[in-house]
């Protein structure tokens, strides 16, 4: 969710004419990872779960692009999006590792 705040934040200072382009898209991508984590821990069922990451990790790696052609077409620059590249570099860590350790349980590899 702080990533999806920290989205808010940066887009509020992109140009009006963005509203409808990079800003929503940059907005709707970062929620929809936080929403897609959050719906597959509720559906408690691990199979549910791992397809709802990899939904989280689509939308992260969309969310990703849109930051970078940002900085291209010159709307901002790598030193207002590094916090938000930042955060989405941890976040898709933690996303393959819990993918990883969930497919391991669910397969009876734990270690």
């Amino acid at each position: 969710m702080d990533l999806a705040v920290e989205c808010y934040a940066l887009t509020k200072e992109f140009p009006k004419e963005e509203i409808y382009g990079l800003v929503s898209q940059i907005r709707r991508a970062s929620v929809s990872i936080a929403a897609n984590i959050a719906e597959g821990y509720g559906r408690e069922a691990t199979r549910a779960y791992v397809h709802h990451l990899k939904i989280a990790q689509g939308s992260l790696k969309e969310l990703e692009t849109h930051l970078i052609i940002s900085t291209r077409v010159g709307v901002v620059t790598l030193d207002q999006v590094g916090s938000a590249i930042s955060m989405s570099d941890e976040i898709g860590r933690m996303l393959r590792s819990l993918i990883r350790r969930l497919r391991d349980e669910r397969h009876g590899y734990e270690s």
